[in-house]
């Protein structure tokens, strides 16, 4: 998460946004390439002008990192758009566990992605002699994979399905895409950050796990845990509307069929939160909203800058 933070930082010294909401957005596009981004214009004007009018050199720094190798880009292309798992990525893509594992293989040594370890625990039957019911059996655990930068998250979530008419100046459904889809892609780079900001918070403490939680059922957007014991669980909207007290009951019966006893719940929200939710706001429930990521570029300084597009 040190690469995202110090991406994130660069980006807004490079760019100095009106809000940290645009800091956001447009980070979750723009980020990692190091390029001075005018956030006064509509992200559509910005797509069109630095990225589908550079295409050409942009499409040919991807072919590059890609070794022009169709496995790797189905694969990026997959773990963009998909849920991150590793083997449904690979089912996504079309590959095996064979020609999809040398892919991934390859796209880590490029620095490109980076595993997100599964702590899901092995399901094991209540009474020993019995066997797993097959559901259960046939359930592989699966790691996830995260994006080293948002932009070439962006390029494989939005522009690759659409090089055709790129090239053919037509940009039509690319932008459809782009206003359906939009928040919804946003979201993952909001709940990485989001994580981070976490952390930031409770840095006093020795933060001995981190990250996002999965099974075969249940999936929560951040647990942290502490060596002095305290566990955070968060969760993560990248709406526009606030949240409110249903997303806590949400989030506390997650915590119920895992058996989780957390010491804080962590609600993130681009768009702040109900006066209900917030009037309850104390040591066992913190909200912050997009103002709150202000707290991630304080006390750093532009010479800081150490981003670069790979």
């Amino acid at each position: 998460m040190t690469k995202l933070l110090n991406q994130f930082r660069s980006f807004y010294f490079r760019n100095f946004p009106d809000d940290m909401e645009i800091q956001i957005e447009y980070f979750a596009i723009f980020g990692g390439l190091g390029w001075d981004i005018d956030t006064s214009q509509p992200l559509k004007v910005l797509i069109k002008t630095l990225i589908l009018e550079n295409f050409s050199s942009l499409n040919e720094k991807m072919q590059e990192l890609t070794l022009e190798d169709s496995n790797n880009k189905r694969l990026l292309r997959a773990l963009a758009v998909g849920d991150r798992r590793i083997f449904s990525a690979f089912k996504r893509a079309g590959l095996n566990n064979g020609n999809g594992g040398a892919a991934l293989n390859y796209l880590q040594e490029k620095g490109l992605v980076s595993i997100e370890y599964s702590r899901e625990e092995p399901a094991q039957s209540l009474n020993p002699n019995n066997k797993l019911k097959r559901s259960l059996a046939r359930h592989r655990i699966s790691h996830k994979v995260l994006f080293s930068q948002p932009f070439v998250r962006f390029w494989f979530y939005f522009i690759a399905p659409h090089i055709k008419e790129i090239l053919e100046k037509n940009y039509t459904h690319l932008f459809k895409d782009f206003e359906q889809k939009q928040n919804s892609y946003t979201s993952l780079v909001f709940e990485e950050l989001s994580e981070v900001l976490l952390n930031y918070h409770i840095r006093e403490s020795q933060i001995i796990s981190s990250g996002s939680y999965w099974d075969a059922n249940i999936e929560i957007d951040i647990l942290t845990i502490t060596d002095d014991e305290h566990t955070y669980v968060g969760e993560c909207k990248w709406t526009n509307h606030q949240v409110n007290k249903g997303e806590l009951h949400k989030l506390l019966e997650k915590c119920e069929k895992l058996d989780i006893q957390a010491s804080q719940i962590t609600l993130f929200s681009k768009r702040g939160f109900s006066k209900e939710l917030s009037a309850m706001v104390g040591k066992d429930l913190a909200l912050y909203s997009s103002s709150d990521f202000e707290a991630l570029v304080k006390n750093t300084s532009k010479d800081d800058l150490i981003e670069e597009f790979i």
